[in-house]
C-alpha cells in the first residue's frame, strides 16, 4: 500500500477498501494512530470492501465486534482500555490475535505488538497519522 493523504473521512474509508483487497484470510492488521485519527473510519471501509453490511463502530467498550456477512469473517478489536497482555488474556482475545479464523484488525495494536502471531499468520502494519483538522497520512509499514 502506497502512502495516502486522506481529505476527508470518505477518502479514510476508501483507504480501507483498497487495503482491503490484498489482504488474506489469516491475517491481522494491526493499526496505529492516536485518539480521532479515523481509525475505526479506515476500518468501516475496510468492512465494506469485504462485503460487511451490519453497521460498523468501534468496539471501545465491547473490545470485539465479529462482522460474518461479508466474503470473509472479520474480527475488529480495540485494545485502548486495556493495559497489556495480562488483561487481553484476560478478556479472552489471544485467539483473535494469534490464530484468526478470517481477518482480525486490531485497533491500539501497540498494547499487544510484542505478542504477536508467528507464521504461517500474516500481520500487516497500518499507520494514520494526523497531518491537520483533515489530512491524514496513511501508510503501511
Amino acid at each position: 500500500m502506497d502512502t495516502i493523504i486522506s481529505n476527508s473521512p470518505e477518502e479514510t474509508e476508501r483507504a480501507g477498501a483498497l487495503c482491503a483487497q490484498s489482504i488474506k484470510p489469516g491475517t491481522v492488521v494491526g493499526l496505529f494512530g492516536e485518539l480521532g485519527a479515523g481509525k475505526t473510519c479506515w476500518v468501516r471501509g475496510f468492512a465494506r470492501a469485504l462485503g460487511v453490511k451490519s453497521r460498523v463502530h468501534s468496539p471501545t467498550f465491547a473490545l470485539l465486534n465479529l462482522y460474518e456477512g461479508g466474503s470473509i469473517p472479520l474480527c475488529h478489536i480495540d485494545l485502548y482500555r486495556l493495559e497489556g497482555e495480562d488483561e487481553v488474556i484476560g478478556a479472552g482475545l489471544e485467539n483473535y490475535l494469534l490464530s484468526p479464523k478470517g481477518i482480525t484488525v486490531v485497533e491500539w495494536i501497540e498494547r499487544w505488538e510484542h505478542f504477536l502471531p508467528k507464521p504461517p499468520v500474516q500481520y500487516r502494519k497500518i499507520h494514520i497519522d494526523i497531518l491537520n483538522f483533515e489530512q491524514r497520512r496513511i501508510f503501511e509499514e
